[in-house]
Formats: C-alpha cells, structure tokens, sequence
C-alpha cells in the first residue's frame, strides 16, 4: 500500500511539473521534449536489455553470479522506461539511473531502506558465493562437514502430493 501512496504522489507531481514547465515553454517544445526523452529511453531499453544479458552470460561461464550486471542493468532499464514515461520529473530521476555516480547514491537509498540484494549481501550468502552449473550454491568446492556432496547417494522415502487425487 505504500508504494501505491508513493506512485500516485510521483505521478501526481510529474504531471503539475510537466503541465507548469510546459506553460513556461510552450506547447511544441513541450511534446518535442517528451518525444526526444521517450525515443532515448525506448533506444536505451533495447540497447542495455542485450548488452546486459551478454555481461551476465559471461559472468556465468565464468562461475559467478552476476548480480552487478543485473542490477546495473536494471536500473539502466529503469531509468529507460522513465525517460519514456511523459514529465520532468520521471526524466530527471531517469538520467539520475544513466549516471554512475547517482546509480551509487540510489543503490545506497535502497540499502538503506532495507532492499537486500546479491550485490550488498554479507558474505557467507549468496552476493558472495561461486555457483557450479546443475549443482547447488555453495561457498567454496569443498564439502563441509556433515554435508552430502554431488558424489554420494541419500537413502530416503517420499511421498508425493500430487494436487490431483487417483483413482484407479
């Protein structure tokens, strides 16, 4: 509920900023503003979405979790979609999402409102950990004590919970 809140009042701001400005510096220079933004953001979305998933992939053949690819690219398709969105005030936070340094300072604010993520994760978790394809996230390529490794069969029953039941 309190991002609706959030949302509405950006939104309810964008509009008096945009329909103010737009007052100020007529009608034709308004929509030609908002059509260059929307083009840039539209440009940027397509061009980041295929060089993001390329870092990401190269991340993974190499064993590692990209999760600094994926939240850089992230906001850099936020901040295109922003730019797309018609007002000042979106634009503004969209080129704050391009720059690297505002990037930080927003990276921060979501830290510091409490959004975890694999970039700012305590080590020991899985920001910090090595992954091997098909198996599961582990710290290093030893097995710790206790631990079953890819190597050793579980003997075990189970019983399946299908949503259906049988009949037969």
């Amino acid at each position: 509920m309190p991002i609706l809140i959030f949302i509405s009042i950006f939104t309810l701001l964008d509009f008096i900023l945009l329909f103010s400005i737009g007052s100020q510096i007529g009608l034709l220079t308004t929509l030609l503003l908002v059509l260059a933004t929307g083009v840039i953001g539209l440009h940027l979305i397509r061009k980041e979405g295929v060089s993001t998933f390329a870092r990401a992939r190269q991340r993974m053949k190499a064993g590692e979790i990209p999760s600094q690819e994926l939240l850089t690219g992230a906001a850099l398709i936020f901040g295109g979609a922003l730019l797309m969105a018609p007002g000042f005030l979106s634009d503004l936070l969209g080129i704050a999402c391009l720059l690297p340094s505002a990037r930080q300072l927003l990276y921060k604010a979501l830290i510091w409102l409490g959004l975890k993520t694999g970039a700012n994760a305590q080590p020991g978790t899985h920001g910090s950990t090595r992954y091997r394809q098909g198996a599961h996230y582990q710290q290093s390529n030893q097995a710790k004590p206790g631990t079953n490794t890819d190597d050793e069969a579980i003997e075990g029953d189970f019983i399946s919970r299908d949503d259906t039941p049988r009949r037969h």
